[in-house]
């Protein structure tokens, strides 16, 4: 079975189409529909409806995908088992990040990553916590830095490195920082803006309102920390920050007896065999969960 038939055959069924996975691959459609016309014929069977502009998986090609899935993970993992025989750092190192901790905890470690390990060519993809989880279970990042599941799955290790308090903020002109002690249902009945439903964050701030029965009132939501900042500090709404990130420009308001927080660290798939350069950059962030001033 052809390699770059079943790679095309994966980048059609996760864009939806065989022009998305023609950019993908940086190939032209006409390539990727001979391809997928190889493969079909090589299977001997269809394995997309095409009905107009839209593109679906047949029976046969809900099939295949996982193996296609194990086929190429398999051969990815046979290359890092061969190569780190060697002993060397090198390579390519597939890492995928959340953007608040690609930009507010990787920065050193990157740099000395890249200091210590001139021969290893970083593939850094920033991308939500969520979607990173995704891309470790089936294969396609080795090593992610992310907000860690509250529920991690069965075939995911997770490595806590940052413990990340949260806290309640609003516009320092806020009315409920002039309103004395504030209480969990003073705060629902105001407007919030939160990091989207399917975010690992968003779980962790729902959970704590279901607790005591109350229901935020959301009034916008967006994935990007900076943003939710950006709208709480021109006073549209209340929100939840991790406290690495408060300054003058938004107030915290302190709830007695609530402390909320999300745990930061890196998460890799445990049937997975890790390159010599992932195991280094492990080690870098093992070296940050002991270090003093890095939880919080």
């Amino acid at each position: 079975m052809d390699l770059a038939n079943l790679n095309a055959f994966i980048a059609i069924a996760e864009t939806g189409s065989f022009s998305g996975a023609g950019e993908r691959l940086h190939l032209t459609q006409p390539a990727i529909s001979k391809r997928i016309a190889g493969l079909e014929q090589q299977l001997k069977v269809r394995l997309f409806d095409r009905l107009g502009r839209e593109v679906g998986l047949t029976e046969a090609g809900r099939a295949l995908l996982p193996r296609a899935y194990q086929i190429l993970n398999v051969l990815d993992d046979t290359r890092r088992a061969l190569t780190n025989l060697t002993g060397e750092v090198s390579g390519r190192l597939t890492l995928a990040t959340s953007h608040h901790i690609g930009l507010h905890r990787l920065p050193p470690l990157l740099r000395e990553f890249t200091r210590r390990y001139p021969q290893v060519a970083l593939d850094i993809q920033f991308l939500d916590s969520e979607v990173a989880y995704e891309e470790i279970l089936h294969g396609r990042a080795e090593l992610a830095v992310i907000t860690l599941a509250p529920e991690p799955h069965a075939l995911v290790k997770a490595t806590p490195v940052w413990d990340d308090p949260l806290d309640f903020v609003v516009a320092p002109e806020h009315s409920l920082i002039s309103n004395g002690a504030v209480s969990l249902a003073d705060i629902a009945g105001h407007p919030a803006v939160f990091p989207g439903g399917n975010t690992f964050t968003h779980h962790i701030v729902q959970r704590l309102f279901e607790a005591q029965g109350l229901t935020p009132n959301i009034a916008m939501s967006t994935n990007y920390l900076e943003t939710i900042k950006m709208m709480v500090s021109i006073g549209l709404a209340w929100s939840v920050l991790p406290r690495t990130m408060l300054d003058d420009q938004v107030a915290s308001i302190a709830l007695p007896g609530i402390q909320l927080r999300r745990q930061l660290g890196y998460i890799l798939h445990t049937e997975r065999t890790l390159s010599n350069a992932a195991r280094a950059f492990m080690a870098l962030l093992d070296a940050q969960i002991d270090l003093p001033g890095t939880l919080g």
